[in-house]
C-alpha cells in the first residue's frame, strides 16, 4: 500500500531541507527523500564563507547536518532513497522510491539540484577542494592574489573569467576552439580584460599538483599536439551544468537543457501542486542563499495550495 503524504520533498540541498523547515514549521509533515548525494553539491565543498550568519564560514557537509537537524527538529521525516520515477498523469501525484515503494503525495517541491560537468580526467578527483573548483564566485575569494585556470568558451566561462580577473593576478581562459560561443559582449569583456590570457585550440590534458594542492595544469595544443605546462593554483571548471531532472521529463515543462520552468514570481510547475526551486530551476544564480530562498518559496506555494485544495474540497461538502 502506497505511503501518503501531503508535502514529498525531493532532494536535500539548501532548497530540499529550507522548504522542510518551512513546510514543517506549518503542520504539514513533510518527508524528504535525499536522493543520491544527502545533501547535494554542498557536500563536495570544505569552506562556504558566502551563506548569511557564518561569519567565519563554515564546512560544506556541517552546513548540510546542521540543516537537516533543523529540519527534524521541527518534524520532518527524512528518508535515505532515491526517487526513480514519478507519474504525475492523475491526483494524488504517485512517486517511486529505489524502483519498488510507492508515495501518493499532495504536494511534491522537486529540489533534486544540478551537477557541474567535469571534463572527466582523474585529477579532477584527485584535486576536488584542494584547487579544483566549478564555482568561481563560491571559492574565487580563496586564490585572490594568485594565477588560475578557466575551462570553457561559454557565456559561464565568460562570466567566471572576468569575476576571477578581478581577485587574481592572471587568468588562463583554456578554450578548444579557435573562438567562443560566449555572447558578443561577454567575448568583448574578456578579450578586453588585460589579465586574461586565452589559450585558442587547446585542452587540458592534467591536472598537476602536490599535497598542498593544485600547482599547474599540462594542456595539449590540438592542432599541433604541443604539450606545455601552466603554473596555476586554482583550475576552475565552467562548462556547464546539468539539472537533475530527467526523471520528470515528460509531465514538467523544461527548458533545452532541462532546467524546470516555473512561474514567474513562483516556484509554480505547469503540473497543479508540484513545485520546483533551487538549481534544478535556477540556470543564472545557483548559490546556496539563493537555493534556500527558493526552498521556503517553494513550501509557502505549496501550502497556498494545499489550503486552496482543503476550501475546495468543503465548498463541496456544503
Amino acid at each position: 500500500m502506497a505511503e501518503k503524504v501531503k508535502v514529498l520533498i525531493i532532494g536535500s540541498g539548501p532548497a530540499g531541507y529550507t522548504a522542510a523547515i518551512y513546510a514543517a514549521r506549518a503542520g504539514l509533515n513533510p518527508v524528504l527523500y535525499t536522493g543520491g548525494q544527502p545533501g547535494g553539491q554542498l557536500t563536495t565543498t570544505n569552506d562556504v564563507e558566502n551563506f548569511p550568519g557564518y561569519p567565519d564560514g563554515i564546512n560544506g557537509p556541517q552546513m548540510m547536518m546542521d540543516l537537516q537537524k533543523q529540519a527534524e527538529r521541527f518534524g520532518t521525516k527524512i528518508n535515505y532513497g532515491m526517487v526513480t520515477s514519478v507519474d504525475f498523469s492523475g491526483y494524488p501525484h504517485k512517486v517511486t522510491v529505489d524502483e519498488k515503494d510507492v508515495v501518493e503525495a499532495e504536494t511534491v517541491i522537486i529540489a533534486t539540484g544540478a551537477s557541474a560537468k567535469y571534463l572527466g580526467i582523474p585529477s579532477e578527483d584527485t584535486f576536488a577542494n584542494k584547487g579544483v573548483s566549478a564555482c568561481a564566485v563560491c571559492d574565487g575569494y580563496f586564490y585572490r592574489g594568485k594565477e588560475v585556470a578557466v575551462v570553457g568558451a561559454g557565456d559561464s566561462a565568460a562570466e567566471e573569467s572576468t569575476y576571477l580577473a578581478k581577485l587574481c593576478t592572471k587568468v588562463h581562459l583554456i578554450v578548444r576552439r579557435d573562438e567562443m560561443r560566449a555572447s558578443k559582449i561577454m567575448q568583448s569583456r574578456v578579450l578586453n580584460t588585460p589579465n586574461i590570457e586565452i589559450h585558442w585550440n587547446t585542452e587540458t590534458d592534467e591536472i598537476l599538483g602536490d599535497d598542498t594542492g593544485v600547482t599547474g595544469v599540462r594542456v595539449i595544443n590540438n592542432k599541433t599536439g604541443e604539450k606545455k605546462e601552466i603554473s596555476v593554483q586554482g583550475f576552475f571548471l565552467a562548462i556547464g551544468h546539468k539539472p537533475n531532472t530527467d526523471i520528470f521529463k515528460g509531465y514538467i515543462d523544461m527548458d533545452e537543457t532541462g532546467y524546470v520552468k516555473v512561474q514567474p514570481g513562483s516556484t509554480r510547475t505547469n503540473v497543479e501542486g508540484v513545485f520546483a526551486v533551487g538549481d534544478a530551476a535556477d540556470r543564472v544564480y545557483r548559490q546556496a542563499v539563493t537555493a534556500a530562498g527558493t526552498g521556503c518559496m517553494g513550501a509557502l506555494d505549496a501550502e497556498k495550495f494545499l489550503a486552496a485544495k482543503e476550501a475546495e474540497l468543503v465548498g463541496d461538502n456544503s
